[in-house]
């Protein structure tokens, strides 16, 4: 323990000093030169992050970089257009890991392991080992029907995450006597008796959209033992198992959340927790980590972090975001676009953006276990604690297919039916499954359909 304390020391002294190595000044970092790439970039703190360190890309290889932002609400539609008409418009760009399954099917997306997995091409200080291998594996997909990930190319690299947990009004806490609730049952409790006239015992996303379901919903779905689809690919949101879940957390919303709980997006959920308005938020944890930081809201300061419920048998599974980065399929400079994705996921440039600016969870183990970042996460409690007691059970607990978002975006309609009580939970639930089955045949979707074909 103590020589693995050390290591990680001198790898943190390393990162921040940027002090390379033998082997990486080696690396011709020049050898594209004078090349112009372009970004397609959506507006995040990781985004601000990159820019903030830009300069030290430009100067250290000589490649000049030009970039796009455009807010998220329309970010996706964007590359969507771009990557569909062919254009090389864009070198690289940002995503998620779902939205591979849209996009390398079609060949929008460029491989990447040809890059990873060439010397010449490689710093040789990259080293790929030093990623979460989750991470990586979540970005890795055979693009046939079905088949789990972490198998087939690597089509986009992880540059900063997101894992779901609670996040939490600790003052309150202590003021209720309370402890953070440990399965779902006691979340439901533990927010009704923080729920005032003023403010929602707790607040999670609600509206219409794809995004309702992966964050604290999935997460809590994947740990009471609930799958999207069975082992033959019919989808199973109207198991037994689903239904008990599903009720327990829209019980929950009811009673302790907040009254316009179905327009509820990532901002709304976030700006609640730090106005004061909401004791317990269950999103990414950096959702928290934003809203802690001196003069960013009123509630800086009295939050802290715990695993999100478990489920009945003690599991927990932790769903999780990855912001990446790929480059489109189109670009006419591949080569210089890898330097740049590269870079963008190095030691160096991911303890800087988790050190310097706001780009937490960092995918680099070297940076998440060391001190330096453990000091910068010490005013906000429990922050680090939580991380790394979840990482290893931090996934993409979805099934890979290419109506993703056409589904769960039925799926969280399907959840403001039983929130207005318009029905049975289970023949929602049941009235749901028949519609996504009737989606997938009339696109023609099977299990083990390659979609590369």
């Amino acid at each position: 323990m103590k020589r693995r304390l050390l290591v990680l020391a001198l790898i943190s002294l390393l990162l921040i000093t940027g002090s390379l190595g033998v082997s990486a000044q080696e690396f011709d970092w020049r050898a594209h030169e004078g090349t112009t790439l372009r970004l397609l970039m959506n507006m995040h703190p990781y985004t601000d992050a990159l820019l903030a360190n830009l300069s030290t890309f430009e100067e250290l290889t000589g490649i000049k970089v030009e970039y796009d932002i455009y807010p998220e609400q329309n970010y996706f539609d964007v590359v969507t257009v771009n990557l569909s008409s062919g254009s090389s418009s864009y070198d690289v760009f940002m995503t998620g890991a779902y939205q591979v399954w849209q996009y390398a099917p079609p060949g929008w997306m460029e491989p990447l392991e040809p890059f990873m997995n060439d010397p010449a091409k490689t710093n040789p200080e990259w080293d790929v080992e030093d990623f979460y291998p989750n991470l990586l594996e979540a970005l890795r997909w055979s693009l046939v029907v079905g088949e789990p990930l972490g198998q087939g190319s690597q089509w986009a690299l992880p540059w900063a995450f997101e894992a779901n947990a609670l996040i939490y009004r600790y003052d309150l806490f202590d003021e209720y006597g309370l402890t953070p609730p440990t399965s779902l049952p006691e979340l439901r409790d533990t927010a009704v008796k923080l729920t005032t006239p003023d403010r929602a015992g707790i607040v999670v996303r609600g509206s219409r959209n794809w995004a309702t379901i992966h964050p604290g919903f999935m997460t809590s779905y994947a740990s009471y033992g609930a799958v999207d689809y069975d082992e033959d690919l019919n989808p199973a949101m109207n198991s037994e198992i689903a239904v008990e879940m599903t009720d327990l957390w829209i019980d929950m919303v009811r009673e302790a959340g907040p009254s316009a709980w179905t327009s509820y997006t990532w901002y709304q959920a976030g700006a609640d927790l730090g106005a004061g308005e909401a004791a317990i938020l269950f999103d990414a944890d950096i959702q928290g980590f934003f809203q802690n930081v001196p003069g960013e809201s009123a509630m800086a300061g009295r939050l802290a972090w715990a695993p999100g419920p478990k489920g009945p048998t003690g599991d927990l599974k932790t769903n999780m975001w990855i912001w990446s980065l790929a480059m489109n399929a189109y670009s006419k400079q591949k080569d210089a676009a890898w330097y740049f994705l590269q870079w963008a996921t190095s030691k160096e440039h991911t303890a800087y953006g988790a050190l310097e600016e706001l780009m937490v969870d960092p995918v680099r183990i070297s940076v998440a276990e060391s001190d330096a970042f453990k000091n910068r996460l010490a005013d906000h409690k429990n922050f680090h604690n939580t991380l790394q007691e979840i990482i290893d059970d931090t996934d993409i607990y979805f099934t890979p297919q290419p109506l993703f978002f056409e589904t769960t975006t039925e799926w969280s309609a399907a959840l403001h039916d039983i929130y207005f009580e318009r029905g049975s939970t289970q023949d929602i639930l049941d009235n749901l499954v028949k519609k996504i089955e009737g989606m997938w045949r009339q696109r023609g979707v099977t299990k083990g359909l390659d979609l590369a074909q």
